[in-house]
């Protein structure tokens, strides 16, 4: 089968909505501009930027997606247009208005608006009935239109909706204007062939099923949520509803690369193409999981630090006589490969500049190149050969630390000593917001970084507990870079240990209440305790920003 006789595979990124969804995840607005720059350089089709009526915070890192991002056109030379910027909206007037106000300015915008269809969701959670469920559904994809050209509607929770019904509010949306269907499996309920029939009955039986586009979005409670999104393009999907690194709600959403590979790898099986730069792969999967604070586990598919090594002997044999032997994608088409830089110690702003160009950086303002130049250049003189990995940790780490306003608390300076019985640190902040410089120092019977977090929290005045601390080396050798990604809670004195007052509590994720804010934090440097500072300075710093925003009350959504 020849491209020319295929449909073009939309692929619809829901990674800044859904995909921040994932618990402890809460991105920075200039995270989330940074992420949404990779993805219209990608060549992703619609971007799901947020659901604006969530918060104010959230309402604004939209609109400044849809001003900044939406008219990028580096990158999509190839596709000719730039990214559809999408809003969430709930079938309700104030949602979708409020959605429209976000996403105006982009050249290329949608509302995308859903309500539940299952019996379970009409009767428990909206208490209303099916003939309801129809009306409300058409006046928000009507008002909708009235805004709008390109509107979304999902069934939420259709992979358990009685599928005739859903055939009835799907053609009422469709005779309202609703110009892409989704169909999600909001649960992840749904078995790969049954997940295909529904689609292929659905566009069946729903009148005026050919003028509009037909979408999947599937949740990877039971790990199917690829094999389903496939099965729904052999029945009809036209676009599929996906997160970088498969991250989300739970157990997560389909995984971008995945789907764009497996339809990259099969070109006479499935009847779409894809438009995506694959070499850029690897570059965002690395970028969403230091921002997000989302590890990915090394043998995650396409992806994943193991995707393509060799440890059998038998396998590494194959691999030296043909590659095609143990590897059915190369390294070099999802951008996985680790040559390393001729940059140096020597090189200057022009080829560092170049490529920076290269990794997709290109848009830094003069400041932020600086920065990045110097820690360039602080590594180098450490290291012999820095690598494009390298040079992507620090990125991502001046995108974690240029929070703007969100950053309240900046380390001044860090003294540690250590020894086998106890480690002190003395640590030096200052309060972006007041100017105030704070010092403390504090003892750590576990070792420096233990004292290192333990007088940052009598620096900030706060309790806290640390969830998670994980730390990876970039690259390998004595000089590698170290990164850090932490995830914390605010406790109250009574989590403190009982013989001491001052005490940093590690406990699981599992014990940590289910309505609990957590929050992660990111941090790169050739020095391990300097990195893990960045880190939980960073979360403490999201921690500070986000009371606000658990006042008011954020509001989040499984579609």
């Amino acid at each position: 089968m020849t491209i020319t006789n295929k449909d073009k595979l939309i692929i619809f990124d829901t990674t800044l909505r859904d995909g921040e969804q994932s618990p402890g995840v809460t991105l920075t607005v200039n995270e989330k501009i940074e992420i949404a720059k990779q993805l219209s350089r990608l060549g992703v089709d619609v971007l799901e930027a947020g659901f604006p009526v969530a918060s104010q915070g959230d309402f604004d890192s939209v609109q400044r997606i849809a001003n900044e991002v939406g008219p990028l056109m580096v990158g999509r030379e190839a596709i000719g247009k730039p990214i559809t910027i999408a809003g969430l909206a709930r079938a309700v007037p104030a949602d979708i208005q409020r959605c429209y106000d976000a996403i105006a300015n982009a050249p290329h915008k949608r509302i995308h608006t859903f309500l539940a269809t299952s019996d379970i969701h009409l009767e428990h959670k909206l208490k209303i009935t099916r003939d309801e469920c129809v009306k409300r559904a058409v006046a928000a994809v009507s008002f909708a239109k009235t805004l709008v050209a390109d509107v979304e509607f999902s069934p939420e929770d259709a992979g358990r909706s009685d599928q005739d019904f859903l055939c009835t509010v799907l053609s009422a949306v469709i005779e309202a204007g609703a110009t892409t269907l989704n169909i999600p499996d909001t649960v992840g309920y749904n078995m790969p062939e049954e997940y295909g029939a529904m689609i292929k009955y659905l566009i069946a039986n729903t009148k005026g099923s050919d003028k509009v586009i037909w979408s999947a979005h599937c949740h990877n409670d039971l790990g199917l949520a690829t094999a389903n999104t496939l099965s729904g393009i052999c029945n009809g999907i036209r676009q599929v509803e996906v997160t970088i690194n498969g991250i989300g709600e739970r157990a997560g959403n389909t995984a971008m690369e995945e789907i764009v590979m497996a339809v990259h790898t099969h070109p006479d099986f499935f009847p779409v193409y894809h438009t995506i730069n694959t070499p850029l792969f690897f570059r965002i999967s690395q970028l969403v999981s230091s921002l997000s604070g989302m590890v990915v586990q090394p043998n995650k598919a396409i992806v994943g630090a193991n995707a393509f090594l060799h440890e059998s002997g038998i396998h590494q044999d194959g691999v030296l006589k043909n590659k095609q032997t143990y590897e059915i994608i190369s390294p070099e088409t999802v951008g996985a490969n680790t040559v390393n830089l001729v940059l140096g110690k020597h090189s200057g702003r022009a080829a560092f500049r170049s490529r920076l160009q290269e990794l997709g950086f290109g848009e830094l303002t003069e400041e932020e190149f600086q920065i990045a130049f110097n820690s360039f250049k602080t590594l180098a003189d450490s290291k012999k050969r820095v690598t494009e990995q390298d040079l992507l940790a620090l990125l991502s780490d001046q995108v974690s630390s240029s929070a703007g306003e969100n950053t309240t608390y900046t380390v001044k300076s860090l003294q540690v000593v250590s020894g086998t019985s106890f480690a002190t640190a003395t640590v030096q902040l200052q309060n972006t917001q007041t100017g105030d410089v704070l010092i403390d120092a504090a003892i750590g019977k576990s070792g420096p970084i233990e004292a290192v977090f333990l007088a940052i929290q009598r620096l900030v005045g706060k309790k806290i507990r640390l969830l998670k601390f994980d730390i990876t080396a970039v690259g390998q050798g004595v000089d590698a870079l170290g990164q850090v990604s932490v995830k914390i809670a605010e406790g109250s004195a009574s989590s403190a240990s009982s013989d001491s007052e001052d005490s940093v509590t590690e406990t699981e994720d599992k014990d940590a209440g289910l309505n609990e804010a957590t929050y992660h934090g990111h941090g790169a440097d050739s020095d391990i305790i300097q990195a893990a500072t960045k880190a939980y300075l960073n979360a403490i710093n999201r921690l500070v920003a986000n009371e606000s925003k658990r006042i008011l009350g954020e509001r989040k959504v499984d579609v």
